[in-house]
């Protein structure tokens, strides 16, 4: 159960195995790395555990790894939304097409993606070659969607330079809701050579979310 990470609704939170991309700083290693994978809940038991918080819960989080990797993603969805319940996606973009369908049939409510970084080096910040044509794609859809959204940037200071941020900016000027994340250090991360000296100061991230303020007025800084 979560109270943070579906805004204004209490929800469950469920995780998919599998992630196309390899970003460093992720925190979730046992969701992307294969050598790390446990065996998954069935389906099944899901949805039996989501039926029987009917009237308590008010909205599921489908996140990963990279949920837009999960073949039974649509059906499971529509299982779901059979239950009354909301949902919520969170993505990192690269599936563009899996978002146009879902968001055609109404079957989200509410998407969150990950902007890791300026074009130029998005498949650094990835680990992985992207295409980042598709990231383009994601975000106008979104944008386009007239849901509720949430684009966000960890602030990884090899990925995030004050250069990098402006090509974001420039990419997003017209978002809704943008926020700068804090990269935290962890000692459970899939590339733990990022350390303390890939963060910014407290400091230097609030002149960096006045900066984005000037031409993206809902820019926040997530705790």
């Amino acid at each position: 159960m979560t109270l943070v990470d579906f805004p204004g609704k209490v929800a469950a939170t469920v995780f998919t195995q599998g992630c196309n991309f390899r970003c460093g700083f992720c925190h979730n290693p046992e969701l992307v790395c294969r050598q790390l994978f446990q065996t998954p809940v069935p389906v099944q038991e899901v949805l039996d555990h989501l039926d029987n918080r009917r009237g308590k819960l008010q909205g599921v989080v489908i996140t990963g790894g990279e949920p837009t990797l999960q073949k039974g993603l649509l059906d499971f969805i529509v299982r779901v939304k059979d239950m009354d319940f909301a949902v919520k996606l969170d993505t990192n973009g690269s599936h563009p097409e899996i978002l146009s369908s879902l968001i055609k049939r109404h079957l989200i409510d509410y998407i969150a993606m990950d902007v890791k970084s300026s074009w130029a080096k998005y498949s650094r910040a990835a680990g992985v070659a992207c295409d980042t044509q598709k990231i383009r794609e994601s975000i106008d859809l979104i944008m386009a969607s007239g849901l509720p959204y949430q684009l966000r940037t960890t602030l990884v200071k090899e990925f995030c330079s004050s250069d990098d941020l402006h090509d974001i900016q420039c990419s997003i000027r017209d978002a809704d809701h943008y926020v700068l994340q804090p990269f935290v250090p962890s000692s459970k991360m899939v590339d733990p050579r990022f350390n303390r000296q890939s963060r910014y100061t407290g400091a230097e991230i609030e002149t960096l979310k006045a900066r984005f303020e000037k031409t993206i007025p809902t820019a926040c800084l997530s705790s």
